[in-house]
């Protein structure tokens, strides 16, 4: 079983499929300027999520909880911060915005395969063959988007990289994958809007009479993919995804590179009414030249992206009503290999967040010296997921129901982090 990608319709699917068969109303084309009139009034009690994926599994040990003078610490130096707390040297401008931001320092999970660890850490549940659990995107956005009702473009943008689907929820609830630089992938037409008007009412009268012949839940849920994707095409919202419109000095303090453009690309989604955005940066899987890669590749792009984020959305007014997180799928072993590097180690590690209903400046748990175990309360994916929902409003009492009559709850019922609740 494929793990990152949703059984069912893909986006290339029906965007072909639209291609050949849609077409646009006068209501959908004037939403855009009813949109800009109430933009005010929309904008209040918005929750939205921002999720910074590091693919591959980064060595926490060496950015968020330092062991200096361990045999397993490294070179590194922690620094100061404006939290409680001291981080790497390398990400000084996110020591800055430490105030916004906590460290989950024990988190202590159960899977160190990439697979398997990538599904754990984006939906709260071990992977189960038998069953496919929605992500954070889906079962966040699908919570949310009643505060959003004037929303045409998708709630839950994957950038830079593939998510993890939407399982039992369905299709209308899968990412919505775009490039760093906003651009979506066979959605131009060079049709007419006549023409296009034409082709959609052929198409829906087609799928009008399958559904009544099949009465099946994947037509029904193809006309509601159709049915967004029609809007997306038609809606003024999509001006969002165009970065380039950034001046230069914004588009230079976030980094020009993709993980930065993406992560402009994820402050605008969230100005634009997105509830749920992930932002992919891969490349974390560091079993050889570890330190070497972190300071000069990976950690000066990290910072300066997330740290412009998150100082963005404090400036706007945006950070009170936007939990920020930072994770990947476990983190990598003290014991530095013969490599230089660090192995796959999901028994002690940490995750960042912030933001939202979520307290900043903290460092929450403990590992013990040399970073090997957690001496404190561990905490898991399930436990981590239930705290993000809190921090957005979401009650986690919630209990869906999968195709197979199983009602689960959302994130397997996990424990507050309770340090972390405002």
């Amino acid at each position: 079983m494929d793990l990152s990608t949703p059984r069912g319709m893909t986006r290339r699917h029906f965007m072909n499929h639209l291609a050949g068969s849609s077409a646009a109303t006068a209501a959908a084309m004037t939403l855009g300027g009813a949109i800009q009139a109430n933009a005010d009034t929309m904008k209040k009690n918005r929750k939205s999520a921002i999720m910074l994926w590091m693919g591959g599994g980064p060595p926490t040990i060496d950015m968020w909880d330092l062991k200096p003078g361990a045999p397993t610490g490294g070179p590194f130096r922690p620094i100061s911060t404006t939290g409680d707390m001291q981080i790497c040297e390398h990400l000084p401008m996110m020591a800055k915005q430490m105030k916004n931001m906590s460290v989950v320092r024990s988190m202590s999970t159960r899977e160190a395969d990439h697979m398997r660890g990538r599904y754990y850490m984006h939906t709260g549940f071990v992977p189960n063959p038998n069953i496919e659990h929605p992500s954070y995107g889906s079962v966040i956005s699908h919570e949310l988007i009643s505060q959003r009702p004037e929303l045409d473009i998708p709630p839950f943008v994957s950038v830079g990289g593939g998510s993890t689907g939407p399982g039992f929820l369905g299709m209308a609830w899968s990412p919505f994958s775009v490039t760093s630089n906003g651009r979506v992938r066979n959605l131009q037409m060079k049709l007419d809007d006549q023409r296009l008007m034409q082709r959609m009412a052929a198409l829906k009268m087609i799928e009008g009479g399958f559904m009544k012949k099949t009465n099946g839940s994947p037509a029904a849920e193809h006309a509601k993919v159709l049915d967004k994707t029609l809007a997306l095409m038609t809606s003024d919202q999509m001006k969002a995804f165009k970065v380039d419109e950034e001046p230069t000095e914004v588009k230079e303090r976030y980094g020009t590179d993709n993980f930065g453009q993406g992560c402009l690309l994820a402050r605008r989604l969230v100005e634009a009414g997105v509830p749920f955005v992930e932002v992919d940066l891969g490349g974390w899987d560091l079993h050889n030249n570890n330190h070497d890669t972190l300071q000069n590749q990976k950690l000066p792009v990290l910072d300066r992206a997330m740290s412009a984020l998150v100082e963005d959305l404090e400036q706007r007014g945006l950070l009170q009503d936007t939990v920020v997180m930072w994770m990947g799928e476990f983190g990598r072993t003290p014991r530095i290999n013969q490599n230089a590097g660090r192995d796959h180690f999901a028994r002690a590690w940490s995750c960042v967040v912030g933001g939202g209903n979520l307290k900043g400046g903290l460092a929450v748990g403990a590992t013990n010296s040399d970073g090997t175990a957690v001496d404190t309360e561990p905490f898991s994916s399930e436990d981590l997921m239930t705290t993000v929902c809190k921090g957005l409003g979401i009650s986690t009492d919630i209990t869906y129901t999968s195709k197979s009559g199983r009602p689960m709850k959302i994130a397997g019922g996990g424990k507050l982090i309770s340090e972390l609740i405002a």
